[in-house]
């Protein structure tokens, strides 16, 4: 089977940006998909006891019209913020696809959200309702009456004083609902970021920048088609399940899987995919690393064809094990909530493990100095996209009411990501680390990243995160926090040997002075490791 992008620089070379003047994903995309083909299915969901539910695109078209009704009855406008915590829920494609129909801010968020996170979000957002699971309910009443503003609270899996009975109302409400012919420029998404460093910033993206933005997400990444089942296994409080369980697939007209248990089972997992005719998989690195602990010879996964990863960047041991079990090489992409996908390794070409690939089509993506100019190849700076004289479709409006942090994130014609990175002579791009997370020690600048993918090649490492330690002579030195893998022991001996191995892996200068062994890592809603959490408690601030 041939893949969509065939030639990744014939594509390039030939692609624009549509760029119309009104646009909604509910009415252009999920109703034409209903109405082309009244059978075609939306979704596969699956409960943890194993119920199965399947969703036409029509089902999720009638049932998002009806969620409309009820928001519009509760006092939802069009322009107003709808907070959506619902986990990996079958109500999260509905109320989705039912506050762009409406013209209303949809905002997801991770059910892992403590009520400070969701005050916060109310505050910010000036919400005017939220649809929730019942395990979110408890942190919302503590807190709701603060939000005057906040006029309906819905509940979809259970009932409760106070809260409307979301699928009840649901089924009493009509299915007629006039589409809002919203402006392509007009506010559609809110997604705050992770929060890794400061209070989370509000991202608000029109009603194109994911809905067309991530053309090259799904037709061109995950290669997605009509008959394609795609699994992203992402909570729907991240902005990648927009990306790989909305936008990216169903632009494209494939089918999307959900597996709607809470907690993530590697074992379950790997069963669901030999058991399902799912194609297409994509993961964050944290769901590789605990996959290839598992025993994958004994698994089979006949209709798989393509697996990617995004969130942070992979190891490349982790893709080599996994390429081992079941022949296929894990495409990773870069993006950000504030962009859609802006550089990928692409089913049409060479991948390079540990690389983040190339330029999205209709991006230029460049590595740049602390004065906006383009550095030569191999030479370390800011990951940046060009987004003058004209921003392209995927990237964010702004940080919303937040005009000092919009503007420090632009530096002359370039959105300036916050990554550093650098360009390798093919046009390859690798990522170093966060900005902040980038440790100086005697003079060198060591990126962590690099140090814990030495580390995981060793058989001993199930994960590590690697920060900045104080050290009286060199200014900092790094210090890993290692995960071991099942029968595997701590002890000074395994220090050493873990020394000795970063030390042969990679440059002498850039092993781990000192290790931890700990139970786990600190992640943020979305899985991605929290290293400021380490730093903070190495530095003690």
């Amino acid at each position: 089977m041939q893949p969509n992008m065939r030639d990744y620089d014939e594509t390039c070379a030939n692609f624009e940006w549509e760029r119309p003047e009104r646009y909604n994903f509910a009415r252009d995309v999920i109703d034409a998909l209903g109405q082309a083909d009244p059978g075609a299915q939306a979704l596969v969901c699956v409960s943890e006891d194993g119920t199965e539910e399947q969703v036409s695109y029509a089902a999720l078209s009638a049932a998002s019209r009806r969620l409309a009704n009820v928001l519009s009855a509760a006092g939802v406008r069009r322009g107003d913020v709808v907070i959506l915590v619902l986990g990996r829920d079958r109500s999260w494609w509905d109320a989705m696809t039912a506050c762009i129909r409406m013209g209303a801010i949809a905002s997801p968020g991770t059910s892992q959200l403590s009520a400070k996170d969701l005050a916060y979000r109310f505050e910010a957002s000036n919400a005017r309702a939220v649809i929730a699971l019942a395990s979110v309910a408890d942190k919302v009443d503590t807190i709701a009456d603060r939000f005057p503003n906040l006029v309906a609270k819905l509940l979809v899996n259970e009932t409760r004083a106070g809260w409307a009975d979301c699928r009840a109302a649901m089924d009493a409400a009509s299915d007629a609902f006039a589409t809002v012919d919203t402006a392509a420029n007009e506010p559609s998404m809110c997604y705050f970021t992770s929060g890794t460093t400061k209070n989370p910033k509000m991202v608000l993206h029109d009603q194109t920048t994911y809905a067309i933005g991530h053309e090259a997400t799904g037709r061109y990444w995950l290669d997605q088609r009509p008959g394609d089942l795609h699994w992203n296994i992402s909570d729907s409080g991240w902005g990648k399940a927009a990306w790989s369980s909305y936008f990216g697939p169903f632009r494209c007209g494939s089918t999307v899987f959900a597996d709607q248990r809470d907690a993530f089972d590697p074992a379950r997992t790997l069963e669901l995919l030999q058991r399902y005719p799912i194609t297409t998989f994509c993961a964050p690195p944290t769901v590789y690393r605990m996959l290839v602990q598992e025993n994958l010879a004994s698994y089979n996964f006949k209709t798989l064809r393509l697996c990617a990863g995004a969130g942070e960047p992979l190891n490349p041991e982790v893709i080599a094990r996994w390429q081992a079990a079941t022949g296929l090489t894990i495409r990773e992409g870069y993006g950000q909530s504030e962009t859609v996908l802006v550089c990928a390794n692409f089913p049409s070409m060479e991948v390079r493990p540990g690389s983040m690939g190339k330029p999205s089509p209709g991006f230029d993506l460049q590595i740049v100095d602390e004065n906006g100019n383009i550095v030569a190849p191999g030479e370390e700076g800011d990951i940046a996209v060009r987004v003058k004289p004209e921003r392209p479709v995927g990237v964010m409006i702004e940080y919303w009411r937040d005009p000092e942090k919009t503007a420090q994130s632009m530096r002359g014609d370039w959105y300036i990501t916050g990554d550093r990175g650098w360009r390798d002579e093919d046009g390859y791009f690798w990522f170093s680390g966060r900005a902040d997370d980038v440790i100086t020690s005697a003079g060198y600048r060591i990126g962590p990243f690099e140090v814990e993918s030495a580390l995981i090649e060793h058989p001993a490492v199930a994960e590590s995160a690697v920060v900045s330690s104080p050290d009286e002579m060199r200014g900092a030195v790094v210090k890993a926090f290692v995960v071991l893998a099942a029968g595997f022991e701590a002890s000074d001996a395994l220090i050493e040997q873990l020394q000795e191995h970063v030390k042969q892996a990679t440059a002498p200068y850039k092993y781990p002075r000192r290790i931890e062994f700990v139970a786990e890592l600190p992640k943020n809603a979305s899985g991605k490791i929290r290293r400021v959490e380490l730093r903070k408690r190495e530095w003690g601030c």
